[in-house]
């Protein structure tokens, strides 16, 4: 079994909660975190034992007031980490033999865990997206197994005693990933065990109806970039506006093992 506590954070989506359904799939604890309003819906199809009411609610500052109480739960509990998961994960995956499997199932977390507690420096870890690992075929060189120093997303093991915290409106999963390696940090991005996470705005609920519609892509990117012009900036890609971070300059922190 996972060691630290995997929250999900949820808003808008009890009828779909596909992180939920992921996990129960494997019969792995978590806890939902969601707003009063809304517990009546999620109470109807989650059990109740799983579910934590936050102390406020429609803030319009996206998810950064629930990942925050997230936090400091965790700590209140005792534990050193913690998971923090987006609603909108379909399926867990591992690699095996140039292939992606599903692996629903609470190894994966603790495999990510049994690898983190290994060093003393690693703030932020996590799983990466299942459509960016491509499998490859036989003979041809694989993709390393996991990213150093790099920006983890939407599946992440934060590390409680850092000194950050979330803040601002749009991609706080960078901000937190830069800040945190700008402070001596290292991060990991796993590649061998994966998220199959629905893309941004294709579900309703969530940050899609507050943030990311009409111009919320170029916000977004422009937000970044005042929050960190040494790395960032904006690019049209894919038919949108998107930032680009240029982590070249965090390939020095090196990891450091614990003493035992």
């Amino acid at each position: 079994m996972p060691e630290y506590p995997i929250y999900i954070i949820s808003k808008g989506r009890w009828q779909s909660r596909k992180t939920a359904n992921a996990l129960e799939k494997g019969n792995i604890n978590y806890k939902i975190v969601i707003e009063p309003q809304e517990y009546e819906q999620y109470a109807s199809v989650i059990n109740t034992e799983k579910i934590l009411i936050l102390p406020f609610s429609n803030l319009g500052q996206g998810g950064i007031p629930a990942r925050n109480w997230v936090w400091e739960h965790s700590i209140g509990a005792g534990a050193k980490k913690h998971w923090i998961l987006d609603d909108n994960i379909q399926n867990f995956y591992i690699m095996k033999n140039s292939k992606r499997i599903i692996f629903n199932d609470n190894k994966i977390f603790k495999y990510c865990e049994d690898f983190v507690d290994r060093y003393e420096n690693i703030a932020l870890s996590g799983m990466n997206y299942e459509n960016f690992v491509v499998p490859v075929k036989k003979g041809a060189k694989m993709m390393p197994p996991l990213y150093l120093n790099t920006r983890v997303y939407s599946c992440i093991l934060i590390k409680n005693d850092i000194s950050f915290r979330w803040r601002g409106r749009y991609n706080e999963d960078t901000d937190l990933s830069l800040r945190a390696l700008k402070g001596g940090w290292c991060t990991v991005l796993f590649n061998a065990f994966m998220a199959d996470k629905t893309a941004t705005m294709l579900m309703k609920g969530g940050n899609t109806d507050q943030l990311y519609q009409d111009d919320g892509r170029l916000l977004m990117a422009k937000s970044l970039q005042e929050q960190h012009p040494d790395v960032t900036k904006i690019v049209w890609r894919w038919h949108r506006w998107q930032h680009y971070v240029n982590y070249k300059p965090f390939k020095s922190n090196k990891l450091i093992k614990k003493i035992i």
